[in-house]
């Protein structure tokens, strides 16, 4: 080695591992506090989890002055205290509110999607027989003719959304989201319209869509411009999801961007710096009309902080706009934290801001074209954060995603650009839209061709990560082009979490000798997987749907199934759900007239499935014997505190493994 190559080593190790960005600190305090909560009071994540923060604060510390140190802990630990004090106080008030029981409701449609006579709407600003009630409500509303910006009454029975404190995602989903009440009135009444012009625009933009399109590229064209993905047809939806690129119907940095680039594009050469301005203020409306979805705030604070930046013309840091989005972002309403659209919208550019500068170098020596590598960085990049909080959410990982964003992202700018400028021009010429609209029909209905000759629903499905979640992002720090570590100490740390990863990911999804059971319960129902050796078999009760189903095994288990065994006394409906799972017979506890003729359904009090014998103490209940260890399992509506598992309303994904002769929990 060189003395010069010597001396840049010697320098570059006595640097701090990372720069002080105090935006970057608060956030990081901040997300810890939010997981600490979440963990203990949700059953949210695993204690991995928090490897992240353990080594964002280990390569904050040498060789940093005392005092930068302490400015750094003290940042880190107020953030810290102060996230893990506003969830609670936002948990708290989700749960306060209204109990069950019938109401005259009023409120403001905030989103609606009509389909098949039908209209799901989200409702905001509520009353309950005239006082006024925080939170949100999910609606089932008959007819096809309740609009965004509508002010809504109606009587019918309430039922609250789950508790939090069941460890149900689906409970969280909706404290993220603060719809706390759900209701399916048989009629109701519009009174009048909000004063809020711009959901009235989002109402008045898909009568003008539908009025000047095909239904079907109509539909496109709003969830594109609004990322109301729920007015899409079911099957297109769900190509979108497992395709990768449902992104793309998420109004998030590459809608805004679009259309904060384009405004400075236009007006800089008349307003100079400050065409930022009206950009901005046009972006705000934006947002506003797509009701400040997580992934808009985060584009609109991103844009205004660059806007800024360049107004005052002071050097723009990425990393530091968005750790400062989501501090702010997480102030106002904390329980964002456990949305995934936080996760993945946050997630995604920071993977952009840490990996895109080392890649980009890396394939500019490749001699790949310019264009083309950009895109592929940006997928790489994206997926590099993205990847393990999709797996364990969704159960799958994409196979097209990659390569269906590296030809989406660089045609979406023509897609939505003229789209959103027409669409634009017919609400303003409301006698021209059906001329407006023609050239977004048809770079659209292309599209829609696309997907409808085209399969691309291949994904990776039916195993967990786990603690390998929390140890994944772990991986990303040292490899961040951010810190600063010498070759031999980022070689090490990242072999070491590499093979942790794969330590984990064996863990949670190898069968080892004995029997592994693991249970998902909730208000929609509950299932278990009980497997030995070779032999899987579900058991499910009468509550529980087929999505659930398959959104459980799609997490835990991606082969085909011994066996499906109902345990609920609506022997009809759970056989019919079951009917549809991959599966070699069914098992119930007594006959029942299904109409399944082609479907091997057994009616027996007690059967065998390989070294898993099952017996019916009642309908909803039923013991398992194997290696002399025997189980029963309660999918009735009280605990049974006999029982050495109980699966009901409110449960939690457990997991239990034989060992010396008894199932145990890990």
């Amino acid at each position: 080695m060189s003395a010069a190559a010597s001396r840049e080593k010697k320098r570059t190790c006595a640097l701090p591992h990372m720069n002080f960005r105090p935006a970057l600190v608060a956030a990081m305090g901040m997300l810890a506090g939010l997981s600490l909560y979440g963990f203990f009071a949700f059953g949210e994540g695993s204690p991995a989890g928090f490897a992240v923060f353990v080594l964002f604060l280990l390569l904050l510390l040498p060789p940093f002055s005392l005092r930068r140190t302490a400015a750094a802990l003290g940042i880190f630990l107020c953030f810290a205290l102060l996230g893990t004090g506003l969830v609670h106080f936002a948990a708290r008030d989700y749960a306060a509110g209204r109990a069950e029981g019938e109401y005259t409701v009023s409120g403001t449609v905030e989103s609606a999607a009509v389909r098949n006579g039908f209209a799901s709407v989200t409702l905001s600003a509520l009353y309950f027989d005239g006082e006024r009630t925080t939170g949100k409500m999910d609606l089932t509303l008959p007819g096809e003719g309740v609009r965004a910006g509508d002010v809504i009454v109606f009587t019918t029975t309430v039922t609250r959304n789950a508790s939090l404190s069941g460890g149900d995602r689906y409970a969280r989903s909706d404290f993220a989201a603060g719809t706390k009440y759900a209701a399916s009135p048989s009629e109701y009444l519009v009174t009048g319209r909000t004063w809020n012009v711009f959901l009235r625009l989002n109402g008045a933009l898909y009568d003008r869509l539908q009025a000047g399109m095909e239904q079907d590229t109509a539909n496109f064209a709003y969830a594109l411009l609004t990322g109301n993905m729920r007015v899409l047809d079911a099957g297109f939806a769900e190509e979108a999801r497992t395709g990768g690129i449902a992104h793309v119907f998420a109004v998030s940095g590459l809608h805004i961007g679009m259309l904060y680039g384009a405004v400075v594009l236009l007006l800089r050469r008349w307003c100079g710096r400050w065409a930022a301005l009206p950009a901005i203020l046009l972006a705000t409306g934006y947002a506003s009309m797509c009701a400040f979805t997580v992934s808009s705030v985060r584009a609109l604070l991103m844009c205004a902080f660059a806007g800024g930046s360049r107004f005052f013309g002071r050097k723009y840091d990425a990393l530091s706009s968005l750790s400062l989005a989501a501090v702010l972002t997480l102030l106002v309403a904390p329980a964002r934290f456990f949305s995934m659209s936080f996760r993945l919208s946050y997630g995604a550019v920071a993977g952009l801001c840490i990996f895109s500068e080392p890649l980009s170098r890396g394939l500019r020596r490749t001699g790949i074209p310019g264009r083309f590598s950009q895109g592929l960085v940006s997928g790489v990049c994206v997926q590099l954060v993205t990847l393990p909080l999709m797996a364990e959410t969704f159960g799958y990982v994409s196979v097209w995603g990659t390569l269906l964003n590296l030809l989406i992202i660089p045609v979406l700018p023509v897609l939505f650009l003229p789209l959103a400028a027409c669409a634009l021009l017919s609400l303003v010429f409301p006698f021209a839209a059906g001329v407006l609209l023609a050239l977004p029909q048809g770079l659209l209905s292309a599209v829609l061709f696309l997907f409808s000759a085209a399969d691309f629903t291949a994904v990776l499905a039916g195993f967990s990560l786990g603690a390998g979640v929390g140890v994944w992002l772990a991986l990303n720090v040292p490899l961040c082009a951010k810190v600063r570590l010498c070759a031999g100490v980022r070689t090490a740390v990242c072999s070491a979490a590499a093979l942790l990863f794969a330590l984990c990911v064996v863990l949670e999804n190898a069968v080892f000798p004995g029997c592994r059971i693991d249970v998902s319960a909730s208000d929609r129902g509950a299932c278990a997987l009980v497997r030995a050796g070779d032999t899987a078999v579900l058991l499910i009760d009468g509550d529980v749907s087929l999505s659930a189903c398959e959104d459980f095994l799609a997490r835990t288990y991606g082969g085909e199934l011994d066996a499906v065994c109902v345990v609920t006394e609506d022997t009809v409906r759970a056989v019919n759900v079951a009917a549809f799972l991959p599966a070699a017979c069914i098992y119930a506890p007594r006959f029942a007239e299904t109409g399944l003729s082609e479907t091997d359904i057994r009616f027996s009090q007690s059967f065998c499935v390989g070294e898993l014998a099952f017996y019916y103490e009642e309908a909803d209940s039923l013991t398992l014997t194997v290696q002399g260890c025997v189980t029963e399992f309660s999918f009735g509506g009280e605990e049974r505190v006999f029982a050495d598992l109980f699966v009901g309303a409110g449960g939690g994904r457990l997991k239990y493994r034989i060992k010396d002769g008894i199932i145990r929990s890990l």
